[in-house]
């Protein structure tokens, strides 16, 4: 028969194991948090599941600080419902034409076509402005061939660019079929992927026309626009150079994200009425 002395010893050692266990998972759940934090200040994700890897893409400034304290204080209470960001008018964008994107899918990547000595350039018609890129079929023959196979194929049409950066990585990414003005693309492609090329001291000053992806080998239908000068780890296939429009990416990029933050989607809702790509 247990005593009362050896049941108190019981019940003592019981409530000391649940707050052993309560430490250890407050613990678990703090370096968690911290995962998650350091994370999001050292990545920033490129759609197509891409992540570029940058230290100090994204510093904790005072700015930052204040917009989030601010919008901490401002969040609705109750039943209310937080309201959704508000797209304003930007100067030179008209609305998009209309139509969808045709959502094509192919199983594997399409058949070389293009002649890799030959110059290509890409017309990118959106509702903003017109952008002209250079192609480099030279150093990069598979990527240019699969953009003129999608071009051909009007795959690009009304697709949407879903991501702005401004802060430390300075691009606009577009190409995902699966995208709208306001949730979050990332994962659309045209069903294949193919190699990376033209890595070999890659670098992506502004003008330049790059992949995104989702590591080695990954390349889709993403690609992304280098407005300023960024710093990238050499991973991300550089196919073109912007010949005309720049500063119609640098008009998208000044109005900022829907979100207001550094990283979102463009407050324009940057569309592609239409994409091609020409031999010259």
């Amino acid at each position: 028969m247990v005593s009362s002395e050896q049941r108190r010893r019981q019940l003592a050692r019981e409530k000391y194991e649940r707050q052993l266990e309560r430490r250890v998972e407050a613990q678990a759940a703090r370096r968690r948090r911290n995962t998650i934090l350091g994370a999001s200040l050292a990545v920033v994700v490129l759609a197509g599941g891409g992540t570029l890897i940058a230290t100090g893409a994204f510093s904790s400034d005072d700015k930052g600080d204040k917009k989030a304290s601010n919008s901490a204080q401002a969040a609705p209470t109750g039943t209310e419902e937080p309201s959704a960001p508000t797209r304003k008018p930007v100067e030179g964008c008209a609305a998009p034409a209309p139509g969808a994107p045709n959502g094509k899918q192919w199983q594997a990547e399409p058949a070389m076509t293009i002649d890799a000595g030959g110059s290509y350039a890409m017309t990118l018609d959106s509702n903003c402005g017109k952008v002209t890129i250079a192609l480099d079929a030279a150093k990069a023959p598979h990527t240019v061939n699969s953009f003129a196979f999608l071009a051909g194929e009007q795959y690009f049409d009304h697709t949407k660019c879903h991501r702005l950066t401004t802060d430390g990585i300075f691009v606009l990414q577009c190409g995902d079929p699966t995208a709208s003005a306001t949730v979050p693309g990332g994962s659309g492609g045209p069903g294949y992927k193919f190699a990376d090329e033209n890595l070999t001291g890659a670098t992506y000053p502004a003008g330049t026309v790059a992949m995104a992806n989702s590591g080695p080998g990954t390349n889709g239908s993403q690609f992304f626009l280098v407005y300023k000068d960024t710093k990238l780890p050499p991973n991300y296939t550089p196919f073109g150079k912007v010949t005309g429009g720049l500063d119609v990416v640098q008009k998208i990029a000044a109005a900022g994200t829907l979100e207001g933050s550094s990283d979102g989607h463009p407050m324009a809702d940057v569309t592609f009425n239409s994409v091609t790509v020409a031999k010259g």
